[in-house]
């Protein structure tokens, strides 16, 4: 075990993100000397874990119906492949183009890939972490189709020139075999008949290919006799083609929203034309046309008429109505209305053979931001219930929280309140994507995944082994009163959309207390229980906050001069901090400025609340004399204090949540003692500015989906005018927006107010950034970006230890609160908490990110919590929950010890020994970028910090003495919403919004790492191809079964020849040795070989019993020989021989 002082750090530390290391400060006496930091660079090591959600921005979906697993691919060429619930796997593309199609090579365990660059590219699902094989560049053509015949390793490729080449997906080569289209088409056209939009070949015949171009011609290729059996031309152009599984009829949909039905000897003219949704006219005219089908799918039954499913086709004149599935069967047609347009549907059939009957079950629709499944077999077609974690993005996430170890409790519990919020009428089946098994993964501690959405609901994940599972869901905004309608718009005039967004969260998950800020400077206090009850009246309480003014002109409504407005922290009178039982009256007359209002309106008739979170009570912030209230950049909760408390720009305020009341309300500048030497310079009070210039007060927050597709350029681009055009002072700029809002509204200062010291601001994003990064908008104005309870020595003087609060500013400094707290018991309920401020502790460079604290010893000392009970319980019940809860922690306690400080901001890090103040030991982070996130996490026995850059790099450093352990440049930011939703988390654990719709799951441990492949799930799971179907007495004896086809024959290299070289470019998979290994014993080699085996094995057989026969035939003819000899000589004198 080695001392804290001696470094060792990974080959990977760069000199930007690490430029100095840990230091020392001089003549500081080592109380710390003793402490044994056990954690080394061989514990940390980063890689991706896992990806939950929706696949984001998909394209095209494949399904294996004998493996059961379903293959999603997107347009950044991501490869999502799922299986049971709980089975997910996730890969990418290298050269992240669109992916247009994907074929399974059926329980094979192998995936063709065909991108939207031209390359197709061969998967092996028989490992965890599928790798590509091989791959094949196009030079000269585009791919724009493929087919892979079940059971065949001749895989036909269409392109956009109309001609149809022939890859080896064993050795990823191109067969000397090419149908060029000027032969397919011949005389039948004199243009260009297009790309080719279909391959398949006939369920019957696997010689005869049938051939669909764009332009409308369909033509049945003769593969051994290289010609066209038949054409088939139609007018509109054709999106898809379906067979019937005879072989004796296809079904072609067009653009015109018609269905064309051909008989494949009579290509004269179609058997049947029918256009689904076209409205037929009385006088026998053709119908209207409509939209285009996109798809279509014709599979049969054996009981009953076969199923037709299409999507697409809808009639013209219905504007505005949602995308929609039609399902023909018989007579009846169902039309399926989805919430999103649909990319693209298969239909799961009982059987994997073409030539059979279909028996279709299922039909799963890829929609732009859904997977729906859909029960054939049931009346109505209801659709199954998703086992996926595919709602993640039901409304667009705003902020995220993970814990890791939880108690062992609590995902059982919010399982029991979650269960009772699941719909009705779902199929009473099994899910049908049913591949693949679990993982056997050595991580048996619960994790959850908190998220908070632009909607204002908060959703509880199970996130253990790896997997992903939604417990519970609350919606915060029942608790406020809904506009019905445009022109009841309950003061929310504010913002535009989502005025209910969840800005930042706090969760004590011992005592199940949750603690939420929402964008219009709201805060709800939530209880949980198990049991419903009714609240008459909801909670209330209101508190002003008010601004610090620049020396900056700003608007006066009155015209005259505006007496200088009590100072914030002047906010403790009775009327502040008494709780309203009806809605606040404020002034809100077009004559005068608005005062005393909140956000938004609480409702006021009783709330029905079921089990599960139950709100405690309601904070809200109130305008000013006109201004609103900003946003809540930071927010903490203490169950064992029974205290919240938030900060903004204005400053911080304590509430006292048993009690309900408002105990302390001050702006960050008084939170600095007289003496202090980090005081700010007093402001001057408002000055007065003519009634002509009253800016008028704009809505200005958008959609929180608006940043989704905010380049990093832009966002760059909109901070730096932020700050040429404006130093961020006025209080009317700063209205409530959106964690996600891209759009502001802002009033400019005339040009001898704007003078910004831009040297002395970082040349980042922001400095006001709370652990959710919740704009992107710097300000000027020193808010509050951090909090931390703890039991330590509020001053220097203190020799024994008290609860107290640490807070971080945005500017660097980190003050300390001292708390004085009544005894437990119904005095806590009486009497008032007591709250002092006690000055600046230090300063860093940067707004503060994270504090904890650590006693002598170097272990981590969390805050102290309150065990859960249920407060709707029986009063019996109550009394032995309450009983065995720990008491409240004592207010004062003997120590000699000392304790350490744990403070990181956006720059560095430093360890302060208290109560002396002294600094211990510093580390600077990153000098040319700035941190994003931090946290103290405990991992492998110890603690370290975790730190989240800006340029990409994950760092963690030792405690306490700082040393850099890990350094990884991981991700560069892109995109602000990674920046809002990175969090870490104990044990090694991390993840993110990697976008809209998924959550990427990163691991920083090494033992995890060295697990991971235990962990992961597995695709492949040997499993029997079913029978073939029976062919019959009558099919046997007059040859009308299937014809089979001998593609080695036609397509091999002695009998096609070669391809030229120049058409494409033949790629080998990575060197990896799985993928060597893979691609060495093949995937669909491997299958291929075993049959060669068994052939030759047969063939030596065969030619050992053919010369077993040869010998005994020689023998039998020798003995003959033999005999005849002997008759011959038998009666002869030796003298006559």
């Amino acid at each position: 075990m080695k001392k804290f002082n001696i470094r060792k750090v990974l080959d990977g530390l760069t000199a930007a993100s690490s430029s100095s290391s840990a230091t020392a400060q001089p003549g500081t006496p080592r109380e710390n000397d003793v402490v044994q930091e056990t954690l080394q660079s061989e514990h940390f090591q980063l890689c991706k874990t896992v990806r939950h959600g929706f696949p984001y921005q998909p394209s095209s979906m494949a399904f294996d119906p004998v493996q059961k697993i379903l293959a999603i691919g997107t347009q950044t060429g991501a490869l999502r492949l799922f299986g049971r619930a709980g089975v997910e796997c996730y890969c990418q593309h290298e050269s992240n183009a669109a992916v247009i199609q994907l074929q399974f090579l059926i329980n094979e365990g192998a995936l063709v890939s065909a991108l939207a660059d031209d390359s197709i590219h061969l998967w092996n699902l028989r490992q965890k972490i599928p790798a590509i094989l091989h791959s094949l560049k196009f030079n000269r053509e585009r791919i724009t189709y493929c087919h892979l015949p079940f059971q065949s390793k001749w895989l036909y490729i269409g392109t956009e020139r109309g001609n149809i080449h022939i890859v080896n997906v064993e050795s990823f080569t191109l067969s000397g075999y090419v149908i060029m289209w000027n032969k397919a088409i011949e005389l039948s056209t004199k243009t260009h008949p297009g790309p080719v939009v279909h391959i398949s070949d006939n369920p019957m015949d696997e010689g005869k290919l049938l051939i669909g171009f764009e332009s409308g011609i369909v033509v049945l290729w003769d593969l051994k006799c290289k010609k066209a059996d038949y054409r088939y031309n139609y007018d509109e152009a054709i999106h898809s083609v379906a067979w019937h599984h005879e072989g004796k009829q296809f079904v072609c949909s067009h653009s015109d929203g018609t269905l064309t039905t051909w008989n494949v000897r009579t290509p004269a003219k179609p058997a049947q034309i029918i256009t689904p949704h076209g409205k037929q006219p009385k006088d026998g005219k053709k119908p209207e046309p409509c939209k285009p089908i996109l798809k279509v799918e014709y599979k049969t039954t054996r009981a009953g008429d076969p199923f037709m499913v299409l999507s697409g086709g809808l009639s013209y004149d219905t504007v505005g109505r949602r995308a929609c599935l039609t399902v023909m069967h018989g007579k009846s047609t169902a039309v399926l209305e989805m919430d999103y347009p649909i990319v693209d549907f298969l239909t799961l059939c009982e059987t994997p053979y073409p030539n059979d009957f279909q028996e279709p079950y299922a039909v799963v629709v890829l929609l732009e931001k859904d997977l729906v499944v859909i029960d054939l077999g049931q009346i109505g077609y209801p659709i199954f219930e998703n086992p996926y974690p595919l709602t993640i993005h039901e409304s667009p996430v705003t902020c995220c929280e993970y814990f890791a170890d939880c108690p062992a409790e609590l995902i059982p519990a919010l399982y029991s309140v979650g269960c009772r919020q699941k719909r009705q009428g779902y199929s009473k089946k099994e899910w049908p994507i049913s591949g693949g098994n679990w993982g056997q993964g050595t991580q048996s501690y619960p994790e959850i995944i908190i998220t908070g959405h632009a909607d204002g609901s908060i959703k509880f994940w199970d996130a253990s082994a790896l997997m992903l599972q939604v417990l519970y869901k609350l919606k915060t905004a029942k608790v406020f009163e809904r506009a019905r309608g445009k022109e009841e718009k309950p003061n929310t005039d504010i913002v535009d959309e989502d005025p209910f967004a969840i800005q930042t969260l706090s969760w004590c998950p011992e005592s199940r207390m949750l603690c939420v800020a929402g964008v219009s400077a709201h805060v709800i206090v939530y209880r949980f229980s198990k049991q419903e009850i009714t609240t008459e009246v909801v909670q209330l309480l209101e508190v002003r906050m008010q601004c610090e003014f620049s020396e900056v002109d700003s608007p006066d409504p009155g015209g005259e001069q505006t007496p200088t407005l009590p100072t914030p922290g002047a906010s403790s009178s009775p009327q502040e901090s008494e709780l309203p039982t009806q809605p606040s009256t404020g002034s809100n007359s077009s004559d005068g400025p608005r005062d005393n209002i909140p956000c938004l309106q609480v409702r006021s008739s009783p709330l029905k609340q079921s089990p599960g979170n139950q709100v405690e009570l309601v904070i809200q912030l109130v305008w000013v004399s006109g201004e609103p209230p900003q946003q809540i950049t930071s927010l903490a909760i203490n169950s064992s204090y029974g205290l919240v408390v938030f900060g903004n720009s204005n400053g911080l305020a304590v509430v006292d949540y048993l009690q309900k009341t408002l105990l302390f309300n001050m702006g960050t500048s008084e939170l600095y003692s007289p003496s202090d030497p980090y005081q700010r310079q007093p402001r001057s009070p408002r000055k007065a500015k003519p009634s002509g210039d009253i800016p008028t007060v704009t809505s200005c927050m958008s959609r929180l989906s608006f940043l989704y597709s905010e380049s990093m350029k832009k966002l760059r681009s909109s901070h730096f005018t932020t700050c040429d055009s404006n130093d961020g002072s006025n209080a009317s700029e700063d209205r409530c927006r959106s964690p996600t809002s891209a759009k502001m509204s802002r009033k400019i200062s005339s040009s001898s107010e704007q003078k910004t010291d831009l040297d002395a601001r970082d040349n980042s994003f922001t400095r006001s950034r709370s652990s959710s990064v919740a704009s992107i908008d710097r300000e000027s104005r020193e808010a509050i970006s951090s909090f931390h309870f703890c039991e330590s020595f509020p001053r220097k003087t203190d020799s024994l230890v008290s609860p107290c609060l640490l807070v971080g500013t945005t500017h660097g400094s980190v003050m300390m609160v001292a708390l004085s707290l009544p005894p437990s018991g119904d005095q806590r309920l009486q009497q008032p908490v007591g709250i002092a401020s006690c000055g600046t502790l230090v300063k860093l460079k940067g707004g503060i990110l994270t504090m904890a604290l650590l006693d002598a010893t170097g272990t981590l000392l969390p805050p102290f919590f309150e065990q859960w009970y249920d407060p709707n319980a029986s009063d019996e019940e109550k009394e032995k929950s309450r009983k065995r809860r720990p008491a409240s922690p004592p207010s004062s306690q003997e120590s000699q010890d000392t304790h350490f400080a744990i403070l990181c901001s956006e720059k560095q890090a430093k360890v302060v020994a208290l109560p002396s103040q002294t600094r211990i030991y510093k580390h600077s982070i990153t000098e040319t970028s700035f941190v994003l996130r931090a946290d103290v996490v405990q991992m492998a026995g110890a603690n370290c910090i975790a730190c989240f850059c800006a340029n990409g790099h994950i760092m963690t450093l030792s405690l306490p003495s700082l040393r850099p352990l890990l350094d990884v440049n991981y991700l560069p930011l892109t995109d602000m919403r990674i920046a809002r939703t990175f969090c870490f988390s104990n044990l090694g654990q991390a993840l993110y919004l990697t976008s809209p719709t998924e959550i990427q799951r990163i691991t920083y441990s090494q033992e995890t790492c060295d697990n991971l492949q235990e962990m992961l799930s597995e695709l492949f799971t040997p499993v029997e191809t079913p029978e073939a179907p029976n062919r019959g007495f009558f099919k046997g004896l007059f040859g009308g079964g299937a014809q089979s086809l001998d593609r080695e024959d036609l397509f091999g290299e002695t009998a096609a020849g070669k391809a030229s070289r120049s058409l494409a470019q033949h790629i080998p998979g990575p060197g990896n040795m799985e993928g060597m290994k893979g691609a060495a014993s093949g995937v669909v080699g491997e299958l291929a070989r075993a049959r060669i085996a068994l052939d030759e094995r047969g063939q030596k057989l065969g030619e050992l019993e053919e010369r077993t026969a040869a010998m005994m035939a020689s023998a039998e003819s020798f003995s003959k020989h033999a005999h005849d000899m002997m008759l011959k000589y038998k009666d002869k004198k030796w003298y006559q021989l």
